[in-house]
């Protein structure tokens, strides 16, 4: 099952916005991130949910998307993700270096068990770190670290071959064409 859901599952930019998240959704995401392995097992991520429509409109701005595709605008208007999970670190608890094994865990088992739920996903990293502590009003020393853009698919997505060792995610004839290096490229 692991194998086929890393298969069929691809990052997602554009979303359909009749198919909201819930809250009971999210936590449900969390628990699965929250029992993922940890460095040493110290655990010092949270998580803030984002799920009302007007977190969503002031979070979505915050973030950057597509960035190998800027001319696409993504997500488009009307197709964004109806759902956030941002990844935080207590800064003040756990030091100022971002545990970023335990960060890219958290959000690979909370991008996984969204797939497992039917709702799709966008690991995002490029976004303003600052303004988005601001309006989710986050304790002062809790830092924004990656956020995960969750809602229903509303494009197809596949995996292709690499060609001339170009990894860059495209677009073909409405298809988000990610691709992949061989097996037998990547052993050692």
């Amino acid at each position: 099952m692991l194998k086929e859901l890393l298969y069929n599952t691809r990052t997602c930019r554009t979303f359909d916005e009749s198919r909201r998240v819930n809250r009971e959704e999210l936590l449900d995401m969390v628990d699965c991130a929250r029992v993922a392995p940890a460095s040493i097992n110290l655990q010092p991520l949270s998580y803030r949910l984002v799920y009302t429509k007007d977190e969503l409109i002031k979070v979505q701005p915050l973030t950057k998307w597509g960035g190998a595709l800027p001319e696409l605008g993504l997500p488009p208007e009307g197709h964004r993700p109806q759902a956030f999970i941002v990844i935080c670190q207590d800064t003040e608890k756990y030091g100022e270096k971002p545990f970023d094994h335990d960060v890219g865990i958290a959000a690979t088992v909370i991008y996984l068990r969204a797939a497992e739920l039917g709702v799709a996903g966008c690991i995002i990293g490029a976004f303003n770190r600052e303004k988005i502590g601001e309006v989710l009003s986050l304790p002062k020393k809790t830092v924004p670290l990656l956020m995960v853009g969750l809602g229903k698919a509303d494009e197809v997505r596949r995996i292709v071959p690499v060609v001339d060792d170009n990894t860059r995610y495209y677009r073909e004839n409405g298809v988000h064409c990610v691709p992949k290096r061989a097996l037998e490229d990547i052993i050692i």
